[in-house]
């Protein structure tokens, strides 16, 4: 029993560890094109990769939204079509492969904002918190399971079972409202015409931070 327990951890690290690899042989790839930093060791780089505090999840971003909370800027990492099918309210699109570009360095090199990097999964997003980590931007996070968590959990919530306790019951409640506010329409709702609104897209203004002037003169 102790060994099979054994197994199952260190199989769960490796997994780890080859995830982290991917993560970081997939985004810093991009690094080199970047030449105003070297950003921060390697080594600190796979600490911040390893912790999961960059993670907000579907529940907390949908709150956020929802309140109409100011603080925080979505960045939507996926190519151009897939935002334009689909994206979560007033977020920018800004494709992975896109990311250093300079017209968007202000908005990701800022400390104004959250910032709230996602995809379709976490495997993109992922890749751009792991490059503007070490570039050592800051206050980073991702969209934990990206926009298949979102439908599975606020657009489409699943009813509790029964027997299921009270606490997901009353998360079930809190995501259908959601879900309502998003424009899901639900069987008992059907006799009620209603139109669902579009959240208009907010424009999010940063400020460009001033370059030092250039010495020079002889």
């Amino acid at each position: 029993m102790v060994k099979k327990r054994i197994a199952k951890i260190l199989s769960f690290r490796y997994v780890m560890m080859a995830a982290i690899l991917v993560v970081l042989a997939g985004g810093l790839v991009l690094l080199p094109k970047y030449e105003k930093s070297e950003g921060i060791p390697a080594e600190q780089l796979l600490s911040n990769i390893i912790s999961l505090e960059r993670y907000v999840s579907t529940d907390q971003i949908s709150e956020k939204i929802i309140s109409q909370d100011p603080s925080f800027i979505l960045i939507d990492v996926r190519n151009e079509k897939s935002y334009n099918t689909y994206t979560l309210p007033n977020a920018i699109n800004i494709p992975l492969k896109n990311l250093l570009d300079e017209k968007f360095e202000a908005y990701l090199n800022q400390d104004q904002f959250d910032i709230l990097f996602f995809s379709d999964d976490n495997f993109y997003a992922d890749q751009a918190w792991a490059i503007c980590n070490r570039l050592e931007y800051k206050n980073l996070h991702v969209l934990k399971g990206g926009i298949n968590k979102w439908f599975t959990t606020i657009i489409n919530p699943q009813k509790p079972l029964e027997n299921s306790a009270a606490k997901e019951f009353e998360l079930y409640t809190t995501r259908k409202a959601a879900s309502m506010f998003y424009g899901v329409v639900y069987p008992d709702q059907a006799k009620i015409k209603s139109v669902a609104k579009k959240t208009p897209r907010k424009i999010i203004t940063v400020k460009k931070k001033k370059k030092m002037p250039t010495e020079g003169g002889c």
